[in-house]
């Protein structure tokens, strides 16, 4: 028969193995939550790191698009303001100082972002006008102002004519001082082209996560769908350092980063 000392020495042991194999158990249950996790964080850290620089395409041939970035100095009925009235589009300065406005779309129906100084409270007269390329008016739309000053979206309706494929659209975002428009306006323009990816770039973009498909528009020089999907991860993850640096990144690559801190409000028409 057993000793007291030697049944205690086994109950120890037996304790002792099953303790250890409860740890190695959690070990392993745990293991792959943490390594996800991990993944995940590299994975957005990764896609946007590709995504740092914009590349904007050549202007395609023909006349300049020419265009105004920024509303500029203005006359009568406008307050000084901390910036101008600015389109967030890309623009080239050319050597004999004719500035180019321009950037391309996939899409039929695009949005536009611009920065607006003022409030609704200014009652200051806002109108957004697309024309095709003779000129002729397509789209006209009266623009509310937010309740701040802030980066806002204008999108083309579904019930509006689609832009054409290879086609070239110039835009304008007016500001009046007054409805009568007896003063000179504020004013940004500019001209937008809807093109095609290929294929190969078309079925991944179908098949990849928002993040991803930011990068790849970007690394295909396509602005407008660039801009409009980071725009949107922000408003979902307002305190995501990683995108407000991406942010940064994009509209420091267009030379507006004085813009980037701006509030965004994806709400507006």
């Amino acid at each position: 028969m057993k000793s007291n000392s030697q049944l205690i020495k086994l109950f120890l042991v037996v304790a002792f193995s099953c303790t250890s194999l409860l740890v190695s158990l959690t070990s392993v249950v745990a293991k792959p939550t943490l390594d996800f996790s991990i993944r995940h964080r590299s994975n957005a850290k990764t896609t946007l790191a590709q995504a740092k620089t914009f590349n904007q395409p050549a202007i395609p041939p023909g006349p300049p698009p020419g265009g105004r970035p920024r509303g500029g100095a203005k006359r009568g009925g406008f307050p000084p303001t901390k910036h101008d009235l600015t389109a967030l589009v890309p623009f080239t300065q050319e050597s004999n100082s004719v500035i180019n406005v321009w950037g391309q779309t996939t899409l039929e129906h695009p949005s536009w972002f611009f920065y607006v100084p003022y409030t609704k409270d200014s009652r200051y007269g806002v109108e957004f006008v697309l024309q095709d390329q003779d000129s002729n008016e397509i789209y006209q739309k009266a623009i509310a102002l937010p309740d701040k000053p802030g980066v806002i979206r204008v999108s083309l309706p579904t019930t509006a004519p689609g832009l054409a494929l290879d086609k070239q659209y110039r835009w304008f975002f007016t500001i009046s001082s007054d409805r009568e428009k007896n003063s000179p306006p504020t004013f940004v323009e500019g001209v937008i082209q809807r093109v095609q990816l290929s294929p190969a770039v078309v079925k991944e973009l179908q098949t990849t996560e928002l993040l991803k498909r930011y990068a790849i528009y970007a690394q295909n020089g396509i602005w407008y769908e660039a801009l409009t999907i980071l725009a949107q991860l922000r408003q979902k993850n307002p305190k995501d350092a990683a995108l407000q640096t991406e942010w940064k990144n994009l509209l420091g690559s267009i030379h507006l980063d004085d813009i980037a801190a701006e509030p965004i409000f994806l709400e507006q028409p």
